[in-house]
């Protein structure tokens, strides 16, 4: 079976920018918000966040969720991007 490809589209690197945006906008540091996240039942690192904020790393419909929870949004405003 052939390597599935990590290419990032239209919609990641938004939503990729949006929780950068907001996190910084909010005062909060990747090592912060990761916590904030693991906290709220699902483990992340900062490296993990770092990576996903970078669009190197896919976030899955589950860190989507929690990340907005942690950054007290809704999951459709970091796909629609922000500032909205």
């Amino acid at each position: 079976m052939p390597a599935r490809s990590l290419e990032i589209g239209p919609a990641g690197i938004r939503m990729a920018r949006s929780i950068e945006m907001l996190r910084t906008e909010r005062g909060l540091s990747q090592r912060q918000l990761a916590a904030r996240v693991t906290a709220l039942g699902h483990p992340m690192s900062n490296t993990m966040l770092s990576r996903i904020e970078r669009a190197q790393r896919r976030c899955d419909v589950d860190d989507l969720v929690v990340i907005a929870e942690a950054l007290h949004v809704s999951a459709s405003m970091l796909l629609r991007g922000w500032p909205a």
